[in-house]
C-alpha cells in the first residue's frame, strides 16, 4: 500500500517510461516478490546518480527482473556498461525483454551463478560505482570481495540498509537476513577506508564513498 508521503513524492517526481513500466508489471505478474524491484522512486534516483557519477563500469550484484540495471543503463554515457549478477535463471527472459523495450541491451552483460563465485573471477575488472541489492546475508561477504575492485574515489550503494525498521528494534529480531543487514551496517560505519552516509529512501540505500 502506497502511504501518502510515497504517493506525493511520486507525483512530483519524474515518472517512469513505458519500459520500466512494463518491466514493474511483468514483475508483479510473474514472480512472488515484485516489491524486490527498485521501484520507481528508487529507480529514478539510481539514474540520476549514475548522471551525476558518470561512471564507465558499473556492478550490479542482484538483477532480479532488471528494472534497476535498466534504470542505471538509461543514465550511462555512451561507452559506458554495466555488469549484472543474478543466481535465478528463470527470470532471463524477462530481463533481457525489459532490456530490449528500453533500448539498452547492449551496455550490460548478464553473469548468471552465484555471486560470489562470479566476483572471485573478476579480479582484473576496476568498477566506478558497484549497486549491491542481492542476499542480505551475504552482504558482509560481497563487500569484501569486490572492495578491492573498486577505484579510490569510487561509489557502492547498498540497498535495503534498513529492512523495515528492523534493525533498530528492540530486542533486534535474530533472523540471518536482519543480522547480515546489521553487521554489514557496523562494517560499514568502522570502516577507514570509506565514508557513508544512509539515506532513508524506500528501504535504505548506504552511499558509500571509497577514500
Amino acid at each position: 500500500m502506497e502511504t501518502p508521503s510515497e504517493k506525493y513524492i511520486r507525483e512530483h517526481s519524474t515518472g517512469q517510461t513505458e519500459a520500466l513500466r512494463w518491466i514493474q508489471q511483468q514483475s508483479n505478474i510473474r514472480t512472488n516478490y515484485p516489491r524486490m524491484i527498485s521501484g520507481e522512486m528508487q529507480g529514478q534516483f539510481l539514474k540520476m546518480i549514475v548522471q551525476m557519477l558518470n561512471p564507465k563500469h558499473i556492478l550490479e550484484i542482484g538483477t532480479f527482473t532488471g528494472y534497476s540495471s535498466t534504470c542505471m543503463a538509461m543514465g550511462l554515457s555512451e561507452g559506458s556498461y554495466i555488469d549484472t549478477l543474478e543466481i535465478n535463471d528463470e527470470l532471463v527472459d524477462l530481463m533481457r525483454e525489459g532490456w530490449s523495450r528500453a533500448g539498452v541491451t547492449e551496455k550490460i552483460t548478464l553473469h548468471i551463478g552465484d555471486a560470489r563465485q562470479t566476483l572471485s573471477q573478476m579480479e582484473d575488472c576496476t568498477f566506478d560505482l558497484v549497486f549491491m541489492d542481492a542476499n542480505k546475508r551475504e552482504y558482509c561477504e560481497y563487500y569484501d570481495l569486490f572492495f578491492d575492485l573498486v577505484r579510490p574515489g569510487g561509489f557502492i550503494l547498498a540497498d535495503d540498509v534498513l529492512w523495515s525498521g528492523k534493525i533498530f528494534e528492540e530486542p533486534m529480531p535474530q533472523d540471518k537476513q536482519t543480522v547480515g543487514i546489521a553487521s554489514f551496517n557496523d562494517k560499514v560505519a568502522a570502516d577507514p577506508r570509506v565514508e557513508s552516509v544512509i539515506l532513508p529512501i524506500r528501504e535504505g540505500i548506504n552511499l558509500i564513498r571509497k577514500k
